[in-house]
């Protein structure tokens, strides 16, 4: 089945401390159905020196959030789900408020 939400799309966070923050996604993981936002769901980590990282410290960095907690912003920047169609014998997304292509 084709992705629903793939890389580069404005998502708005549906769930957790982040509801409601959108966000480009940067990166997905179809085998865990979650995906990286960037700027949302922020934690921090402890890490040691090494040799790529030789100060170490605490570091900032995005943790992954559930598919079903994430919805395509569209074109008014609402939440919206996803539906499939074919234009010009193409298979193509569209946002189910708006019916706009994505």
């Amino acid at each position: 089945m084709a992705a629903k939400i793939k890389k580069g799309d404005r998502v708005v966070v549906l769930a957790g401390k982040d509801k409601g923050r959108t966000g480009a996604v940067t990166k997905v993981l179809p085998t865990e159905n979650r995906v990286l936002v960037q700027g949302v769901n922020m934690v921090q980590r402890h890490t040691r020196p090494s040799q790529g990282d030789p100060q170490g410290g605490i570091k900032n960095k995005e943790a992954s959030l559930h598919l079903s907690n994430v919805a395509i912003a569209d074109a008014n920047g609402k939440a919206s789900r996803v539906g499939f169609r074919v234009e010009d014998g193409k298979k193509v997304r569209f946002a189910k408020t708006t019916g706009d292509v994505i």
